[in-house]
């Protein structure tokens, strides 16, 4: 199990790493092609996954991306408005098949899974996007990473009940652990890239600040799609990806860190 888990994240890794590289076209429909997969992932928990509902959600999502290539910015609210309409004359015209949460779960997974993960186009489309968009891997998996070495050699305390319920092998340390090293990997890559960093002072404080302010963000992304699973009483999401489980289950660190690293390096 380990070696599988291992060789998938290595493949996930390198596929990561020559989309982000090579961006533009190749990004927006590798995270379009995501997105859509998430939402039916997503989708299955309720079981409109291959309904007429969640056939509406995804060219949605496929719209909503198309908007944001296109920079057509002003056009995503009337989209937004009109799939809600969409969905709310479905749950009318074909009653009883579906229930509000079938209504509720497709408009809130337009915005959970596509709008957000858009944000990581969006990151690298970014005056030295090409290095900025890094720092959502560092808050997500670098985080992640690190909170889990420093919860094996000093994890001690449980989190809350609550949220020890949810990720019952995580420990204060290890949230801990994963802020700090988050934020410590963020100042390190400054010190790699400041160089190339245009009208930025003080990178390596700025990075540290987003890396560590990303790892908060993705710990708290990693226990909403803990909490979506144990609502439906699911392990996983799906197994698309070997030992990790579906996309989700892999990017559910990621979903909330790529908005916040966007806003962030706007703001700073």
């Amino acid at each position: 199990m380990f070696g599988t888990r291992l060789i998938s994240g290595i493949v996930l890794m390198i596929v990561t790493v020559a989309v982000m590289v090579l961006g533009g076209d190749v990004l927006f429909w590798t995270v379009a092609v995501i997105s859509l997969i998430g939402l039916f992932e997503l989708y299955r928990t309720v079981g409109i996954h291959k309904s007429f509902m969640g056939y509406v959600a995804y060219l949605g999502s496929l719209c909503f991306d198309l908007l944001i290539l296109f920079s057509k910015e002003s056009g995503i609210t009337h989209l937004i408005i009109g799939l809600l309409m969409l969905f709310l004359i479905i749950y009318v015209l074909a009653y009883p098949r579906y229930n509000s949460e079938h209504v509720t779960m497709a408009f809130f997974g337009i915005f959970y899974v596509t709008v957000m993960l858009s944000y990581i186009y969006r990151v690298r489309m970014l005056e030295d996007g090409h290095l900025l968009v890094w720092l959502i891997f560092i808050g997500a998996w670098g985080s992640d990473t690190c909170a889990y070495c420093v919860g094996m050699l000093i994890g001690k305390h449980h989190l809350p009940a609550k949220l020890s319920a949810l990720s019952p092998k995580k420990s204060i340390e290890g949230c801990i652990g994963g802020v700090a090293g988050a934020a410590l990997l963020g100042f390190l890559y400054a010190l790699l890239v400041k160089n190339g960093i245009a009208g930025v002072q003080n990178p390596e404080l700025i990075f540290a600040i987003i890396g560590g302010a990303s790892s908060v963000i993705s710990q708290l992304g990693d226990w909403t799609a803990s909490a979506i699973k144990r609502n439906h009483n699911i392990k996983d999401y799906g197994h698309l990806i070997p030992g990790h489980g579906g996309i989700l289950d892999r990017f559910d660190s990621i979903i909330f860190t790529a908005p916040i690293v966007y806003f962030l390096a706007e703001l700073l």
